[in-house]
């Protein structure tokens, strides 16, 4: 029993910890940009799939043609 208190002990302190942290303007800077990955135009070039990109934008193109379409028949009911 006294290791689990120990462990608990341990875990409000991390707890503790990591909670003041948080509210570290500075820290969450920090984490906010430890995120970010600059890429070159060479390495999105070759991370971008063309094709499927240039038909998920046909598709949304339909399908907000189609949303415009619906918007007008509606308005026009009404």
């Amino acid at each position: 029993m006294n290791n689990k208190q120990s462990d608990k002990n341990s875990s409000a302190d991390n707890v503790d910890e990591y909670l003041q942290t948080l509210g570290s303007e500075d820290a969450r800077e920090l984490r906010y940009y430890s995120q970010e990955q600059p890429f070159s135009s060479d390495e999105m070039t070759r991370l971008i799939n063309e094709e499927r990109l240039n038909k998920l934008l046909a598709q949304s193109d339909e399908f907000l043609s189609s949303l415009n379409g619906e918007i007008k028949d509606f308005d026009d009911e009404y």
